[in-house]
């Protein structure tokens, strides 16, 4: 499997509505964590703007889209803008794939 970085931008209008589908966005992705799929992620810093980043394996970045289509932030449109990119380590490959 190949490693891709997802990122999310979020607008700030829609700050509340991600609150209120939070609880599932995060079961979505501790399904994909404690599945393996999901390496790891998190959001920007409180100085940056707002979003994510998230680090998955998959078979392809349509692989990837299509698994990423079930993120409720993503399924209630509260992603203003979301990449997916593959991304080749070199640094600390054998720490992804152990």
């Amino acid at each position: 499997m190949a490693t891709f970085a997802v990122t999310y931008a979020y607008s700030d209008a829609t700050a509340g509505e991600r609150d209120e589908h939070r609880p599932r966005h995060v079961e979505f992705l501790k399904s994909q964590f404690d599945g393996g799929r999901l390496l790891t992620s998190g959001p920007f810093g409180s100085g940056e703007s707002p979003g994510a980043l998230l680090i998955l394996k998959g078979d392809s970045k349509a692989d990837v889209e299509a698994l990423m289509d079930l993120d409720p932030f993503f399924s209630n449109n509260l992603i203003e803008e979301r990449t997916i990119r593959q991304w080749n380590i070199f640094f600390g490959a054998e720490r992804v794939d152990a």
